[in-house]
């Protein structure tokens, strides 16, 4: 699945703009939706068939279903939380500059690996489900960052020309 993340979004300096603009977009409703059925499929799993699997792994084994089913249903609470923030938004129930409020912002997620025990395998369906949590996450994220940065950074920006042009300015064309 090739990521699709727009680096700007071209409302505007201002990130409640920009929020304003993504909640109200198609790409912002297809998000959700995506987010939504993950959180759903997680759910059923986690209630149903993984139950089974935990129960057919020994005790290290089980601790790191545990552990790696918890740090799953976190990801995806943070990730269902921001995207009801962000349709909020969109149906006018939160201003955007109320969404940009630190509380309400994705914060980096630091996954784990090397859980599992040597020679114990982790379930299948539960891997795919923490890497496919992580894919969306990520993708929020950067969606995140690129809506409440404090203006818009050019994509093709040349920091070394920008500072020159600053020091131009500064010293005149001497």
């Amino acid at each position: 699945m090739t990521d699709t993340t727009p680096t700007l979004f071209p409302a505007g300096g201002a990130p409640a703009a920009r929020a304003q603009d993504f909640a109200n977009s198609e790409m912002f409703q297809k998000l959700f939706r995506e987010g939504m059925d993950l959180v759903e499929e997680t759910a059923a799993y986690l209630d149903g068939p993984g139950r089974d699997d935990s129960k057919s792994l020994d005790r290290a084994g089980a601790l790191s279903y545990a552990t790696e089913s918890m740090k799953l249903t976190t990801r995806l609470m943070q990730a269902a939380s921001w995207l009801l923030a962000q349709r909020a938004v969109s149906e006018g129930e939160m201003s955007a500059e109320d969404a940009t409020d630190g509380k309400y912002r994705l914060s980096t997620d630091k996954p784990t690996d090397g859980l599992w025990p040597e020679g114990e395998d982790a379930p299948r369906t539960l891997m795919d489900l923490v890497t496919r949590s992580r894919r969306l996450y990520e993708r929020l994220k950067r969606i995140d960052d690129n809506l409440y940065i404090d203006g818009l950074v050019e994509a093709d920006s040349n920091p070394v020309a920008d500072q020159m042009a600053m020091l131009r300015g500064a010293f005149g064309d001497r």
